[in-house]
């Protein structure tokens, strides 16, 4: 979601529901809906023990309701019925679940620079074979994003129109595959190219004109991608969108439309959210992920500031982007952050975004010598955690192109184990249009396991094995009182940065000594549960296994 666009509150909507999360009247209604007018109709997506067949169909049809699409992915429809038919239908003993088809919006050369991406293009990795699906507001083609590019388009809006009305989509799919032709000149002096121009991308529109879409557009894009990953290559899907999180990610039917596409095989990467800066309820901006950002098994993605320069010491944290636990399931999140603020991408002369925002159009001056100080009509602007996921895609698809064997699961483990560790204890932003500061401290809530480096990624010869799901946060009591509390109940420190028992230690993925040992970060009773990272308390252990470590030859 860019990050200067209205937003939903989603801290607020988050931390509301939860404090209400005892209360719901039945378990199979999403507290989101039992307080919906008795009178409306609603639209809402039912998941159901075993893929709907006409029977479930004809029940809701009695009960005054019609079916809209079906979602096998899930086991789940869309459907249209009267609000008051719902307690009714929750009795069925065959329904799982009912959520609202819910409303969902787009997360809106220094970046290359900062994750390394060179080390990869210096030996000829350009994400060559690998597909990506983009699910965002479609893809407006021109002369940095040409038709040979994208292989496929579907839209779930405006008759099957792929055009990006909206410039999200486009800008995004230059970050990941953007071949810089407009920037490439004798006269020019930086170049716009994307992390991946080799890969082929697969364009599933999803969002309107104003960045607006809904969960089962969405699921269904999901489903596409899965049922179109033969014939494309498709190894990565990228989800730059985001809503709040209104329930368990196990109940979530946008969750487990990842997961979905997670074990068939996909690396799912998908943005934090840009809600770091919200304290309505008091938490400085923690538990403000969103989903499906907050499902553990796929990559999710913070934002960083490369400062205006190529080098990622100086880079600091955007202090919108979101930082976790999660709500309701408090996994730790984001696993990453990659660079996310004022990305040069690129334009689409369709998109309203344009419209709304002028002056983020790029100059020539800007990247050419004596250039003007017009509009280039060729590039935009974009800051947001939108911004630093196609950066984590691009990433993904030059691994893959160097390891094709790689599964989700250790694509995910090796960027987290070899990510840029080395941080400020903290830092401070202030927004330029209010002058209100917010201060970012980089601990495992706001910056995961680091900063994306694409070269460490590459050279790493470790070999895991196992799941790679994103861990419960469990409160640590053994604590020290007087440690900073950076979330209700959960305390943080500064990230290790160094050092064989830290955190992030030198001999295994988490250090030498244990996880959560007595030395490292959350102290003597371990932040994971009983055993360690992967181990038996994982929110998902039923088929978890151990993620291990061994050497690669």
């Amino acid at each position: 979601m860019p990050k200067n666009m209205t937003k939903l509150p989603l801290q607020l909507l988050c931390c509301a529901l939860l404090s209400n999360w005892a209360f719901a009247a039945n378990p199979k209604i999403s507290l989101d809906l039992s307080g919906a007018d008795q009178r409306s109709t609603s639209e809402i997506i039912v998941q159901f023990a075993h893929p709907p067949t006409e029977a479930q169909h004809d029940k809701i049809r009695s009960r005054g309701g019609f079916l809209r699409a079906e979602l096998p992915l899930v086991r789940a429809g869309t459907y249209s019925m009267p609000t008051s038919a719902l307690e009714s239908l929750a009795s069925d003993p065959e329904v799982v679940y009912i959520s609202p088809n819910r409303k969902l919006r787009g997360s809106l050369d220094n970046v290359t620079a900062a994750v390394n991406a060179s080390a990869a293009w210096d030996i000829g990795l350009t994400g060559a074979g690998v597909g990506i699906a983009l699910i965002d507001s479609g893809i407006a083609l021109g002369q940095d994003i040409g038709s040979g590019s994208v292989v496929y388009n579907e839209s779930w809006l405006d008759n099957n129109n792929p055009q990006d009305l909206y410039g999200h989509g486009t800008h995004v799919a230059g970050i990941i595959a953007g071949s810089g032709a407009a920037s490439h000149c004798y006269n020019c002096f930086r170049n716009f190219q994307g992390l991946a121009t080799g890969v082929k991308i697969v364009n599933l529109r999803v969002l309107d004109q104003n960045g607006e879409g809904t969960d089962s557009n969405v699921i269904a894009a999901i489903d596409k991608a899965i049922s179109l990953k033969s014939a494309y290559n498709i190894r990565v899907i990228n989800l730059s969108l985001g809503r709040p999180v209104y329930e368990s990610y196990t109940k979530d039917p946008l969750c487990q439309a990842v997961e979905a596409a997670w074990k068939a095989g996909i690396v799912v990467v998908v943005a934090a959210g840009n809600d770091g800066r919200d304290n309505t309820q008091g938490t400085n901006g923690y538990g403000t992920i969103g989903s499906p950002g907050n499902d553990p098994y796929v990559i999710t993605v913070g934002a960083m500031r490369d400062m205006g320069t190529p080098t990622r010491t100086d880079d600091l944290m955007a202090s919108y982007s979101s930082k976790g636990p999660t709500m309701v399931d408090h996994i730790v999140k984001p696993d990453l952050v990659a660079p996310g603020n004022q990305v040069v991408s690129v334009y689409s002369s369709s998109g309203s975004l344009l419209l709304s925002y002028p002056g983020n159009n790029v100059p020539d001056s800007f990247f050419m010598n004596y250039g003007a100080s017009s509009s280039s009509f060729a590039y935009y602007i974009l800051s947001g955690t939108s911004m630093a996921t196609p950066v984590v895609s691009g990433a993904v698809a030059l691994l893959l192109q160097s390891r094709p064997s790689l599964t989700p699961d250790q694509v995910k483990a090796k960027l987290m184990l070899t990510a840029y560790k080395t941080f400020p204890a903290t830092s401070v932003a202030t927004d330029v249009t209010t002058g209100v500061k917010y201060v970012s401290n980089y601990d495992v809530f706001t910056v995961g396991a680091g900063y994306l480096d694409i070269k460490a990624a590459l050279a790493d010869k470790t070999k895991f094995s196992g799941t790679a799901l994103s861990p419960v946060a469990t409160f640590d009591s053994g604590t020290s009182t007087t440690a900073p509390v950076c979330a209700e109940g959960y305390v943080c420190y500064t990230l290790p940065v160094s050092g064989s028992t830290s955190l992030w230690g030198s001999t295994s993925l988490w250090g030498s000594t244990s996880l959560w040992g007595s030395t490292s970060l959350w102290g003597s009773t371990s932040l994971w549960g009983s055993t360690s990272l992967w181990g038996s308390s994982d929110t998902d252990a039923g088929e978890a296994t151990l993620l291990t470590i061994n050497g690669e030859n």
